[in-house]
C-alpha cells in the first residue's frame, strides 16, 4: 500500500516537468513578446520607412504574422498539454544477473 502512494508524487513531478519544459511555450512566448514589438513599430511607422520598404508597412504585417504564431502554439499547448513518459517499472531485488551468484 505504501508503495502505491510513494510513485504517485514522482509521476506528477516528471508532469509539471514535462510542461514546464514544454518547447511550445518557449517558442509561443518568445514570438507573442517579439510580435507585440514589432507590430507597435509597425503602427508608428514613418512615411520614410514605408517608403524605404516600396509601400509596404513590413513591420506591422510581419509583427501581425509573429504574434498569430506565438498564440498558436501557446493555443496548441494548452490544447494538447506534454504528457510525461511512463516511468518503468523496478525489478524485483531477486531479478537480474547477480540473482543466481546469490543463491
Amino acid at each position: 500500500m505504501a508503495e502505491g502512494t510513494g510513485k504517485q508524487p514522482d509521476a506528477e513531478k516528471m508532469s509539471s516537468a514535462a510542461r514546464l519544459f514544454d518547447v511550445r511555450r518557449v517558442i509561443g512566448g518568445l514570438f507573442v513578446v517579439y510580435g507585440v514589438i514589432v507590430t507597435l513599430l509597425g503602427v508608428f511607422d514613418t512615411p520614410a520607412e514605408i517608403d524605404k520598404a516600396q509601400g509596404v508597412r513590413i513591420n506591422l504585417w510581419m509583427g501581425l504574422a509573429m504574434l498569430g504564431l506565438g498564440l498558436f502554439m501557446l493555443i496548441w499547448m494548452r490544447l494538447n498539454p506534454a504528457q510525461a513518459p511512463d516511468l518503468p517499472e523496478p525489478e524485483a531485488p531477486d531479478s537480474g544477473p547477480n540473482a543466481a551468484a546469490e543463491d
